[in-house]
């Protein structure tokens, strides 16, 4: 069975990186190292918040076995005096309490496991993703000028880190009271980097502890997600504007270089593959202007400048179209909440849309039906949200309370702390470790949210529907690997099974054997990872009363703020915006919809006139409608081509824009 388990948890979490590396990354179009680098990482993230209950329940099972046998001299033979019980002098001395868990992972397996999930997030955190963030930001045009690039750009970054080393190497060596160990080089790079990683973590679980719940508390309520909705778009608006702008500058860049380097010269291959780049609009009117202007002497850029260009040229494609995947999603999704907002009031109890769908899939013909549909957006959703936002606060809170007195161990005040020594007195595994699963992953979703949430201006972004670039996922990989070990840490010492926090005598867990005594530096374990994370507390009350959206609006940087002059301005702003829209989405519909009408019409004369011999017989109303070429060339020309030509002639007459028909 707990082979089974092992193996279901791997594959699970396997799937769940692979979905969110899918949603937000391109796994047609981005290159193989970046999304494997990312997946990697991902998921050996998620692989250790899942094992690590496995663990925990291991090593109290372990703990247990111990406990009773004391005489035995190892836990593997008193775990086999447990399990087989053949000989009867050992009956009395092994209590039938210590049972084997469901989950249960035999002696070995789960060290060597660790070490290599450790090992590897630690090379994708410090080597291979910088290397690859900057290889493929790169606008080199061959694979050797790629790795160059990287090489020069890293050589700060690994001298930094370099450096560091060399110094904590001295340090170590002239300690009195150190030796110079391989194994104390080792537990020293690794409390470092946990140090790093705690001093990160702190930041980001205090802002996912507040601002989660208070997200759904906030969603709740319809009028509340309109407003931010409107602000949002507003802020897009102006974003959108400035990457087309953008976008457009670059393109003029384009097609001066494009125009400048002949056909027969040696950089007319990095010309085409910047061509590649672009977008197809634009890449056909450089090939018109290419035409034009062969004689026309310009000053012939550089290799060094066409690479600066491509490296711009893919910076501004990616943030275009990420700007306008965002802004259509946002037209859908607040045209939804505007619809909601309408069908509140609705005595049918029947939820309409104002632009429908023209394809159903069959959950929404047969179980979410627009009765079902009212139901939930306008009834059950408030109800829900509000529920699961109680819920999360008090988890948030019991957090904050284990953060600021885990480090008391008589009395035991932590509350995850006493509920698995509950558990543990009790033996009931199940418990214990669905328990740990759940603290740890409340603690997982604060954290990995803010990492997914926050942004740093065009730099770092993880943007949904395949629109995140390689440099921002390959950071999110990088973050995930540096704030995993410390938060798997800190949960640890939240439930008293880090011996450097509970100061008692017992079997380590796997996972703190291979992370080494912090005792070896006083500083680190007596002091700052008892302390430091008591900051949890403050810095929550800040993000309960948005200081630091506060201070970013000072700085120009406009967040949503209920009571501030600016969100108010941003969102009457944003409603002007959404009703230009719909007036022409509306416009838009109006106009396909007449020319389904008359295609279905003219579609239908088509066919009687075809069975009476080509002659068709019109009433009087029909015969002053239509226009006198298409009654006399309909002997000789195309059918669907006269009707095309006759539904664009109407179409340009209403004052709509000719749209392509599909027969």
């Amino acid at each position: 069975m707990s082979a089974a388990a092992f193996s279901v948890v791997v594959f699970v979490v396997f799937l769940l990186a692979l979905y969110l590396l899918q949603r937000y990354g391109d796994l047609r179009k981005q290159q193989r190292m970046v999304l494997l680098g990312t997946h990697l990482s991902w998921y050996l993230c998620f692989l250790i918040v899942f094992v690590l209950p496995l663990d925990v329940s291991t090593t109290i099972y372990n703990q247990c076995i111990h406990d009773s046998l004391n005489h035995t001299p190892s836990v593997s033979q008193a775990r086999l005096l447990n399990q087989h019980n053949t000989n009867s002098t050992f009956k009395t001395s092994v209590p039938k309490v210590c049972e084997e868990p469901w989950s249960y992972i035999a002696d070995g397996i789960l060290p060597v496991f660790w070490r290599v999930v450790y090992w590897t997030s630690q090379f994708l955190t410090w080597l291979l993703l910088p290397f690859m963030q900057s290889y493929s930001q790169s606008g080199a045009f061959s694979t050797v000028g790629k790795i160059k690039t990287a090489l020069i750009e890293n050589a700060i970054y690994y001298g930094t880190y370099l450096l560091i080393f060399i110094a904590l190497l001295f340090y170590v060596a002239a300690h009195p009271k150190w030796k110079l160990s391989w194994t104390a080089i080792q537990t020293i790079g690794i409390t470092a980097a946990n140090t790093w990683g705690l001093f990160l973590l702190v930041l980001l679980l205090s802002y996912g502890l507040v601002e989660i719940p208070r997200s759904y508390w906030f969603s709740s309520s319809n009028d509340f997600l309109l407003a931010k909705t409107y602000f949002k778009v507003a802020k897009l608006a102006t974003e959108k504007a400035a990457a087309e702008e953008n976008l457009a500058d670059v393109m003029e860049e384009v097609a001066d270089a494009s125009v400048s380097v002949r056909f027969n010269h040696s950089l007319r291959k990095c010309v085409d593959t910047i061509l590649t780049k672009c977008p197809d609009k634009y890449r056909e009117e450089m090939g018109s202007n290419v035409e034009s202007s062969q004689n026309n002497n310009r000053i012939l850029p550089t290799k060094t400048g066409l690479v600066n260009l491509h490296k711009k040229v893919i910076s501004a494609v990616q943030t275009e179209s990420r700007t306008w995947v965002q802004w259509c999603i946002l037209l859908d999704q607040i045209f939804h909440l505007e619809d909601v907002a309408k069908n509140q009031s609705c005595p049918q109890r029947i939820f309409t849309h104002s632009f429908p769908s023209a394809h159903h899939s069959w959950i929404q013909r047969f179980i979410y039906t627009p009765t079902v549909e009212w139901y939930w957006e306008c009834v059950c959703r408030r109800v829900f949200y509000r529920l699961l936002a109680v819920i999360l606060a008090l988890l948030s809170a019991a957090v904050i309370w284990s953060e600021c007195t885990f480090f008391s161990t008589h009395p035991v005040l932590s509350l995850f702390a006493v509920f698995v020594h509950k558990a543990e007195q009790q033996h009931i595994y199940i418990s214990m470790e669905m328990l740990c699963f759940v603290i740890i992953l409340f603690m997982c979703v604060c954290v990995y949210s803010t990492v997914f949430r926050i942004r740093f201006f065009n730099y770092y972004h993880l943007v949904p529907h395949h629109q995140t670039d390689a440099y921002s996922l390959q950071f999110s990989g990088m973050l995930f690997c540096r704030l995993t070990p410390p938060l798997c840490l800190n949960f640890l010492g939240l439930i008293h099974m880090d011996s450097a926090v509970s100061h008692q005598d017992r079997i380590q867990t796997s996972y703190m054997s291979i992370m080494g005594s912090t005792r070896l530096l006083p500083v680190i374990s007596d002091g700052f990872y008892i302390y430091y994370p008591m900051l949890v507390l403050l810095l929550c009350v800040a993000t309960f009363y948005n200081l630091g959206s506060r201070c970013l609006n000072l700085l120009g940087f406009h967040q949503y703020i209920n009571d501030n002059d600016m969100t108010s301005d941003l969102v009457d702003e944003g409603k002007e915006l959404i009703r230009r829209e719909r007036r022409k989405r509306q416009k838009a519909e109006d106009g396909e919809n007449r020319r389904w009408a008359w295609r279905q019409r003219y579609s239908v004369q088509a066919a009687s006139g075809r069975t009476r011999a080509g002659y068709t017989e019109l009433g009087d109303d029909q015969n002053s409608f239509v226009p006198e070429t298409f009654m006399v060339n309909r002997r000789d020309g195309n059918i669907e081509e006269q009707l095309t030509r006759l539904l664009q002639d109407n179409s340009s007459d209403d004052g709509l824009p000719n749209m392509r028909l599909l027969w």
